[in-house]
């Protein structure tokens, strides 16, 4: 099953299944409910956050025939139509691909027609900060004087590159990353997980909901943990040829590096925890119990601190497009050595 399919099938499809985003749902809902609904919204937030989850049910419960507290009812035909991307009146455009000034002047083009279904025309237009200069001042007209059934929902990851004009147009709405406990009742409750998996989707994604459905469930992640561990076991007694052979290993998976360097600091942050607290309760890896009090053992807080210092230091210089085979290196040996 791919990652879509699978996240697709758990994506909330109504207000009250959203996670942890009190604050926006309830000021959503209080707008549907006293009908007063705005014309422009800018959802922000990292990724995974539940943005464009959350601008979806707004599409539906603004269109919504019964709208049950706010939250679309999801049995009507409009919502129907709206959960299965066949409604005329809900227009998705992803701005990273569509961001010029021709792609906003169509929209405003045909904004101008009324809904032939339902109340409201929504327009949801994702990585808007992607849109160019020519493109934002088109979006601001639209924004400035929008018909009364237009409802444009904004979404962005960074909304620093939005003009200031923009902005002070819409009903900003910020989202925040679920706690790790929140994600990982969640996985256990709908996706029935065990609970050691689930803790470790839950550290390992970052307040990312989407991304710990995502590796929980697929097969290459389970097998990128494995080799990220049996690496991080054998490390202290690899000779200089093998490591240079594990990098060459790691430059066949460069897009994958990040999450492999994640995998390296819940290690290191086992070990570092296992060294203060000798407690096996608190591991994420409980399965590894051996190896981390070994290697609790072996290094000094101040080794275990060097090794988290070099594998955060390795996720900035790839994020900067430095040397892959010279990043890498420099990690293992510096992971080797401490």
């Amino acid at each position: 099953m791919s990652y879509t399919a699978l996240y697709r099938k758990f994506r909330p499809d109504n207000f009250d299944d959203v996670k942890g985003q009190d604050h926006i749902v309830t000021t959503l809902t209080n707008q549907i409910k006293a009908n007063r609904i705005g014309h422009a919204y800018l959802f922000c937030g990292t990724r995974g956050t539940g943005k464009t989850t959350v601008a979806k049910i707004l599409a539906k419960a603004v269109n919504c025939e019964h709208p049950v507290n706010g939250s679309p009812c999801n049995e009507c035909a409009m919502c129907k139509a709206i959960q299965a991307g066949t409604a005329m009146n809900v227009i998705e455009i992803d701005a990273a691909s569509n961001n010029g000034v021709d792609n906003i002047r169509e929209i405003r083009e045909e904004v101008s027609y009324r809904p032939t279904e339902g109340k409201y025309k929504v327009y949801i237009i994702d990585e808007v900060h992607m849109m160019t200069t020519g493109a934002f001042n088109a979006l601001l007209k639209t924004i400035e004087e929008p018909p009364e059934y237009a409802v444009i929902l904004l979404i962005t990851e960074n909304s620093k590159n939005l003009l200031d004009t923009i902005q002070s147009r819409c009903i900003t709405l910020n989202t925040r990353p679920l706690t790790k406990a929140e994600i990982k009742e969640y996985l256990i409750k709908n996706l029935q997980m065990d609970e050691d998996q689930a803790d470790i989707a839950a550290a390992f994604c970052q307040g990312n909901v989407g991304k710990a459905i995502h590796f929980s469930s697929d097969q290459n992640f389970q097998e990128m943990k494995a080799e990220t561990l049996s690496l991080l076991k054998q490390i202290d007694k690899m000779d200089v040829p093998e490591i240079m052979q594990q990098i060459k290993s790691f430059s066949q998976r460069k897009s994958s590096m990040d999450d492999y360097l994640d995998l390296m600091l819940l290690w290191y942050r086992d070990v570092l925890m296992f060294k203060i607290t000798k407690d096996t309760n608190i591991l994420l890896y409980r399965e590894e119990y051996k190896a981390i009090s070994e290697q609790a053992c072996i290094h000094n807080y101040q080794k275990i601190e060097n090794i988290i210092k070099a594998i955060d230091n390795a996720k900035v210089r790839l994020a900067a497009n430095v040397n892959f085979d010279i990043t890498i290196e420099l990690l293992l040996l510096t992971i080797k050595e401490n």
